[in-house]
């Protein structure tokens, strides 16, 4: 939940929100992401205990209709947000501030991510013009058995050779790629998903 609405703020601004009319849940979300600017958005589960809450002590109603709980603030509701209108004022502007504050992160980070994939496309594009000269070498692949004075092994083949090359690069590429991106806790969680799932597929390949 973003800050601005820590020590129960939110379920002041729903009241507010239900003050101008009944809605359902997902209404009372999109209005909130609306005015964040689509740069801040609470989920279902941060909105409908809130609302539970507040239907136990009395200060909302609802109504089933089309299968969906429509919401209806109450007097009751009316009267806290009487008694608490220099508090909401208060909230409206540090909203209004939150938001600015937003919008300029989200402007810098456009600005950098635009700026950082400008130069990854860059040091691609100087790979492919050396692999193509026949002068890019990839990163050289992690000892095996049999070096550092230790017996050698057999003799590998071409192709297990390749793969050593491969998996190396792949992993400076993935690191790179990553670190250059300045991805998000979600991202990182995805990507690292994609990784768990390309290694389980090679786990079941040599059962």
């Amino acid at each position: 939940m973003t800050a601005v609405f820590s020590h129960g703020r939110l379920r002041l601004y729903l009241l507010k929100l239900l003050d101008d009319g009944p809605k359902h849940g997902y209404e009372l979300i999109r209005l909130l992401e609306e005015r964040f600017l689509g740069l801040y958005a609470p989920s279902a589960g941060t909105i409908y205990p809130r609302l539970q809450r507040l239907e136990v002590e009395g200060l909302v109603t609802h109504t089933a209709v089309g299968g969906r709980k429509v919401y209806e603030i109450t007097d009751a509701g009316r009267a806290e947000l009487r008694q608490r209108a220099d508090e909401l004022a208060t909230l409206e502007a540090d909203i209004s501030a939150s938001v600015e504050d937003l919008s300029a992160l989200a402007g810098e980070i456009r600005t950098e991510v635009r700026g950082s994939v400008r130069d990854l496309k860059r040091e691609l594009r100087e790979v492919a013009r050396q692999t193509r000269q026949g002068r890019w070498t990839p990163p050289a692949p992690p000892p095996r058995p049999g070096g550092n004075g230790s017996p050698p092994g057999p003799a590998e083949s071409p192709l297990l050779t390749e793969f050593d090359k491969r998996l190396a690069a792949f992993t400076v590429e993935v690191g790179a790629l990553v670190r250059v991106g300045r991805l998000s806790d979600n991202q990182l969680r995805t990507a690292i998903r994609l990784l768990d799932g390309a290694l389980d597929g090679l786990r079941r390949l040599l059962r």
